[in-house]
């Protein structure tokens, strides 16, 4: 089963959007804390729609107590700076997506404990969004896997 993982989230909108994603795809989502809003905001709520209460979500106080529940879990860690490509990469069935916050994206010390993957882009460009980011990886493993209980 496909997994994503917030790395101290920012921007509820983001959130809510990526819940809404995870919702539409079967996808669970897990919030690592600390959370730069709170789960009841009003706009987590808005960006999630009325997708929010179906939403499979686990939030953990850190990610220490993150880790220690999936240490065997192999994590794909996307980061602007990392050396794979995201064409190059064939996902498990059971992988978890992990990225970092809107502004300072994934501590280093958290990208080395798993593989390390970028989204190809121009250059010239800082990132995407972190809800497009996420949606273009979900995806990807959606169709790596042939798109499994989707319509």
């Amino acid at each position: 089963m496909l997994e994503v993982v917030l790395v101290h989230p920012e921007i509820p909108q983001n959130t809510g959007s990526i819940g809404r994603t995870c919702v539409a795809t079967g996808t669970k989502l897990h919030l690592v804390r600390p959370l730069g809003f709170s789960l009841d905001q009003s706009k987590l709520k808005r960006a999630g729609l009325d997708y929010w209460p179906h939403l499979k979500l686990q939030v953990h106080d850190d990610w220490a107590a993150f880790r220690e529940l999936h240490r065997r879990r192999q994590l794909f860690c996307f980061s602007t700076h990392a050396p794979n490509s995201l064409q190059n990469i064939d996902f498990p069935k059971d992988a978890m997506l992990v990225f970092g916050s809107e502004t300072k994206g994934l501590d280093e010390d958290i990208v080395s404990q798993g593989m390390p993957v970028r989204i190809p882009m121009m250059s010239a460009y800082r990132s995407l969004n972190l809800g497009n980011a996420v949606a273009v990886a979900v995806y990807e493993w959606m169709r790596q896997h042939g798109y499994p209980d989707l319509t």
